[in-house]
């Protein structure tokens, strides 16, 4: 790296203080946690995918793909659920939560069922998101020092105080055209790298001769998840298709980062475009991130130098990065492949990834906060009061996931995969909840809170006991089971049940034609990549 590159990336992070200035403007609630729910669906839908394109997809995917042992494009498989989900949302889940006028995504089980139900699962998507984004931060810090050479503290406190600095000022429509801007240039980099990396092996062509065809295959029909104690039996089809699904109708509806950006939508005509564009971009963005993994580990199995410069800095940073050796595969890229100023830009994106995702979860902390709990002690705040004590708990927690990046290095070597885990432990029943709520019109408090119970004790058991069974499916089991449980117990167990919540769904019959016709699309191209790419 040279002056330029530091000027790039100075030029950067002065940038997003002033986004934060712009949007200091924030007289409610609504407007700070919601954007006045005046935001268009282009900006939306950039918002969402920026925090999906985090570190993991723009570093980990990629090496993954075109290093790790059974890797490959059977990543593509991660995206086959979200056009199913996004269809189920539009039609069946965000209608009513939307018109529901609500901030907290949450609060909509209080007013269904009771407090009990909105105040637990609120405080579990407190407590996992937090430790989930400080290990995110700690590994992007990790990944600068390894490579740029700026110690791991200087990264944790440059990406979190610039961060923190631009949410406190704007709140919700800084963090979306925040997003926005990463989300460019986080793609920018993506097809940088790639038009670099297929230049090194001297063109498409001979990237098609080298890279290794076991990496080619998406799609298996035969791996059903269900024989999974030794990891082999992982991306099938049917576990990915099905327990994606709920996997995903659970975190775009039902986790505050996700369906806070819907709720700040204009009304349900730009819900309609921002839920279609997600189902229908995604894919495409994925599938570029993978074939630059292909690119890049296929040029690393030919250039001996790059296998030197990787091993040098592994062994440099052994300690804070062991078993994370393929993850250094894109920045030492970037790093010694790419001009100077290319190289500021990547650094950038890399920093961009690490910024989207700490923003966008303070802000929904901070809503979660506020609305799920301070509220309730304090009903009578003025708009004046609410906003300032919005701010002061951004800050709060964008300090509590700084202090986790900290300590996140005695737990990290398997923190990831755990966190994973624990979000599908939690998810089906979350998702099942607010099935009960909107779906159904006899189940009651105390069922939807004994199945909701009975649901993630059973995923605990399956995750303990029951290691064979690849925990994509606890999402689909999880919440099936809270289902039936939380039905049989309103039945046999007699309570008042609240009524009178309207119950809103969307005609978006196009829509979900169109999303159904791309999950078919996406599924056949898959698997017939290995002969696209012979």
């Amino acid at each position: 790296m040279n002056y330029i590159d530091y000027i790039i990336i100075f030029t950067y992070l002065i940038g997003f203080l002033g986004i934060g200035y712009f949007f200091k403007e924030n007289k409610s609630s609504g407007d700070y946690f919601l954007g006045g729910r005046s935001m268009g669906w282009l900006p939306l839908s950039l918002s969402t995918m920026a925090t999906q394109l985090s570190a993991i997809s723009f570093i980990s995917a990629p090496a993954f793909v075109g290093l790790k042992e059974g890797g490959g494009l059977q990543w593509l498989t991660y995206e086959f659920g979200v056009p199913l989900a996004m269809a189920f949302l539009l039609i069946a889940i965000i209608p009513t939560l939307y018109k529901s006028g609500i901030v907290s995504v949450y609060e909509y089980l209080e007013k269904r069922f009771d407090a009990s139900s909105r105040l637990l699962i609120s405080f579990v998507f407190q407590i996992s998101r937090s430790v989930a984004t400080g290990v995110m931060v700690y590994t992007m810090a990790l990944i600068l020092q390894a490579t740029v050479g700026v110690d791991f503290w200087i990264s944790v406190l440059i990406i979190g105080v610039i961060t923190l600095i631009y949410s406190f000022q704007g709140g919700m429509k800084a963090v979306i055209w925040g997003d926005v801007i990463q989300m460019i240039i986080l793609f920018l980099g993506i097809i940088i790298c790639l038009i670099y990396g297929i230049s090194e092996l001297g063109g498409f062509e001979n990237f098609l001769t080298q890279v290794d065809k076991d990496r080619l295959t998406a799609v298996d029909f035969n791996k059903w998840g269900f024989n999974n104690s030794d990891g082999g039996d992982e991306f099938g089809f049917w576990p990915m298709v099905i327990g994606g699904f709920f996997l995903y109708v659970s975190y775009y509806g039902t986790d505050q980062t996700q369906s806070q950006r819907l709720l700040s939508a204009k009304g349900m005509p730009t819900i309609k475009k921002l839920l279609l564009a997600n189902g229908l971009f995604r894919f495409p963005l994925t599938l570029t991130y993978c074939i630059m993994g292909l690119v890049l580990g296929t040029l690393l199995i030919q250039d001996t130098g790059f296998q030197e410069m990787m091993e040098v800095t592994y062994q440099a940073n052994i300690g804070s990065l062991e078993g994370k050796k393929a993850d250094l595969m894109v920045p030492v890229f970037i790093i010694n492949y790419l001009p100077n100023g290319v190289i500021g830009i990547l650094i950038v994106a890399i920093m961009s990834a690490a910024m989207s995702s700490l923003s966008s979860t303070v802000n929904s902390l901070s809503a979660v906060t506020m609305e799920d709990f301070v509220k309730r002690f304090r009903p009578n705040m003025t708009n004046k009061k609410y906003v300032q004590s919005s701010r002061l708990i951004s800050v709060f927690w964008g300090l509590v996931c700084l202090l986790l990046a900290f300590f996140a290095g005695n737990i990290e070597g398997t923190v990831i995969e755990v966190i994973n885990k624990v979000s599908s432990v939690f998810y089906g029943p979350i998702l099942a909840a607010f099935i009960l709520a909107i779906l159904t019109k006899k189940t009651h408090a105390l069922g939807a809170n004994i199945g909701i119970v009975v649901g993630v004790l059973f995923n605990m058991y399956l995750w303990l006991y029951v290691p064979s069974v690849f925990w994509f499916w606890w999402n689909a089991i999880g919440c099936i089971v809270t289902i039936i449980v939380a039905m049989s117990c309103s039945y046999l167990i007699k309570k008042k049940i609240n009524e009178g919540l309207e119950v809103s769904y969307y005609a978006g019959k196009k829509e979900a034609v169109i999303l159904l016709s791309f999950f078919t699309f996406i599924v056949i191209l898959s698997i017939y990549l290995p002969k696209i790419f012979s």
